[in-house]
């Protein structure tokens, strides 16, 4: 055995440090998905702490893509409890599950907002081709909104931002709630996708993953195009990421290949469910702070779920 001495100063800075970083998650709670039950299951955890609770308890099924309403009183989630992957609403506790969208195409990714007419959840729908949508919490008024992946609807609910095909691949877009005035924001172009573009919780920018070499790292893009600067640098597969409601963090998901992209590689990743594969990191908005949130450092799910921040 080797003994490593360790400066006595060394040691207090770094409990000094992993006391700053829990006390300024204390409060928070992140909905994620886990494989613990071995069931892909939504669960809301205390970053600081580690407490979690299991909200869609049902064995069996695959429930993924959680995500908050604005008052943080009930979560919009996708689950194949009743065959295709559909939008399911639930309480913040688990109860009073109610299936929003009884479709054959696949529900996936959705995102909750006020918008002038009421509550909307937008959502991707793949079935012949990839579509968007929104719909109102009580599953009325749903609306087509056009071709494209991953929309996430604005904070003040006017707006959407999605990944859009593009030639060669996809890129950012921008569109109105309605759907129009598509508006391409990232000039640049994706061959690997994987996007997930996310709004900043004043509405100014846009967190969204990008090729760099053999990575996906994380980029922060004004909505006009303008302050566009990479974030992670991790050389990593850095994807996707949501901001925290003060705008103090963005969490990720990270893994170490895309393994999506190759049937073989996602048949074996997802049947075997390793417990470190798809990590959740933070980072501050200025690319400063990356690190593992330790309690979610196991058992997260493969799936490709935002680590979504309690309003």
């Amino acid at each position: 055995m080797i003994n490593v001495k360790i400066p006595f100063s060394y040691l207090i800075v770094l409990v000094a440090a992993s006391v700053a970083f829990g006390e300024d998650l204390a409060g928070r709670t992140l909905l994620i998905t886990t494989v613990r039950t071995r069931d892909t299951e939504v669960f809301a955890v205390a970053p600081d702490s580690g407490d979690a609770r299991n909200l869609s308890r049902s064995p069996g099924s695959e429930d993924r893509y959680p995500c908050w309403s604005p008052d943080g009183k009930r979560v919009a989630f996708i689950s194949d409890r009743s065959g295709t992957p559909n939008l399911y609403v639930m309480d913040a506790d688990g109860g009073n599950v109610r299936r929003l969208v009884d479709s054959k195409s696949v529900c996936y990714m959705p995102s909750w907002q006020k918008a002038k007419d009421g509550e909307r959840i937008v959502f991707g729908m793949h079935g012949e081709r990839p579509e968007m949508a929104s719909i109102r919490p009580d599953g009325s008024g749903l609306t087509m909104l056009g071709d494209g992946h991953d929309p996430t609807i604005s904070p003040d609910g006017s707006k959407v931002v999605y990944t859009g095909e593009v030639a060669g691949g996809v890129s950012v877009f921008v569109m109105n709630l309605d759907g129009g005035n598509k508006t391409r924001v990232v000039r640049e172009t994706s061959a690997v996708g994987a996007t997930f573009p996310n709004w900043s919780p004043d509405g100014k920018e846009i967190v969204y993953s990008f090729p760099v070499g053999d990575a996906l790292e994380l980029f922060v893009i004004g909505v006009d195009g303008s302050k566009h600067r990479q974030l992670t640098r991790l050389q990593k597969i850095c994807t996707p990421a949501a901001w925290s409601p003060d705008g103090a963090w963005i969490s990720f998901r990270m893994t170490d290949e895309c393994y999506w992209s190759d049937p073989v590689k996602m048949k074996k990743v997802y049947s075997e469910k390793p417990a470190d594969k798809r990590t959740v990191w933070v980072i501050r908005p200025d690319g400063s702070d990356a690190r593992v949130i330790e309690c979610l450092r196991f058992q997260c799910a493969i799936d490709g779920s935002r680590a979504s921040w309690k309003p």
